[in-house]
């Protein structure tokens, strides 16, 4: 699986090449081969329709970024809650799972607001789904997550509550390798 892996990740890098600007594919195959847990973790999020992509490389750490780049919110990971907490105060009608949940057992982060409009700066995504964003503390305590997507070529983020779901509303995530 990794040979074919790397294949695709390879086609998606070099087709989109205004994503990773100044980033070169050998450097991120050798570190994505000397890391065959996170090439695992990459696996998930290809399987569960996540198309994930270089989008930054950090020099202090000398890692990089990848992040779902699929044009609507990843197929296998929509129709959630936000966290689990959310998931045991819903008595009726529960989803299968939450975006947290889902992201820590996949061994991914959700996209903060700052990491989504980024994405967003490179491409048009979520134009008719929506994706969970992390959630600051003071708004989860509150009962409320937030949540993204672009309608009107304009990048929104909403709020709702924590334990709604929709069919189209799944969850983005980052992986630094």
């Amino acid at each position: 699986m990794s040979t074919e892996l790397l294949k695709i990740l390879k086609t998606r890098f070099e087709k989109h090449k205004n994503r990773h600007q100044g980033i070169e594919w050998a450097q991120v195959e050798a570190k994505l081969t000397a890391s065959p847990k996170k090439l695992k973790v990459l696996a998930i999020m290809e399987e569960t329709g996540g198309e994930p992509d270089v989008i930054a490389f950090d020099k202090k750490t000398g890692e990089y970024t990848f992040v779902d780049c699929s044009a609507e919110s990843p197929k296998g990971r929509r129709s959630v809650c936000y966290d689990q907490q959310a998931l045991d105060e819903r008595k009726e009608a529960k989803p299968a799972d939450s975006a947290t949940e889902m992201a820590a057992a996949i061994g991914i982060e959700l996209l903060d607001e700052e990491a989504y409009r980024a994405l967003q700066a490179l491409g048009a995504f979520d134009l008719k789904t929506s994706s969970w964003l992390l959630t600051p503390p003071a708004v989860r305590k509150l009962g409320g997550a937030i949540f993204g997507d672009r309608r009107y070529d304009r990048v929104f983020v909403y709020h709702n509550g924590a334990q709604s779901y929709y069919a189209a509303r799944g969850f983005r995530g980052l992986l630094k390798v």
